[in-house]
C-alpha cells in the first residue's frame, strides 16, 4: 500500500511519523507497531536503545506481523489509538 494521497492531505507536517514493526495484528483495523529508538548517554556515553509499542489504525487489514509500516500521528480515534498507517515497506516473509 502506497501513500494514500487522502491520509496524507490530513496530516500536517508537524504531526509525528515513526518507522517500526508490527507486532501484533490481531485486532481487528488495528495492528501494534514496535517503535526503536537509539541514542547516546549524555554522561557516560553508551548506547541506549529504547522501544515503545504504539496501537496503530490499519483501515484495510492490510499489514502483517513482522512486516516494517511507517505511521504518523493523527486525531484520537479510541482511548489509546492515535495513530494511523501511511504505508507498508518491507512485507515479512512467509
Amino acid at each position: 500500500m502506497a501513500y494514500s494521497a487522502e491520509i496524507e492531505k490530513n496530516i500536517k507536517k508537524t504531526e509525528r511519523s515513526f518507522e517500526g514493526r508490527v507486532v501484533s495484528d490481531k485486532m481487528d483495523k488495528t495492528i501494534i507497531v514496535e517503535v526503536s529508538n537509539t541514542f547516546r548517554h549524555p554522561e557516560f556515553g553508551k548506547i541506549i536503545r529504547r522501544t515503545k509499542k504504539y496501537k496503530v489504525h490499519d483501515e484495510n487489514n492490510s499489514a502483517r506481523c513482522g512486516d516494517f509500516v511507517k505511521i504518523a500521528e493523527c486525531r484520537p480515534l479510541s482511548r489509546d489509538k492515535h495513530m494511523t498507517l501511511l504505508s507498508v515497506n518491507n512485507s515479512a516473509s512467509v
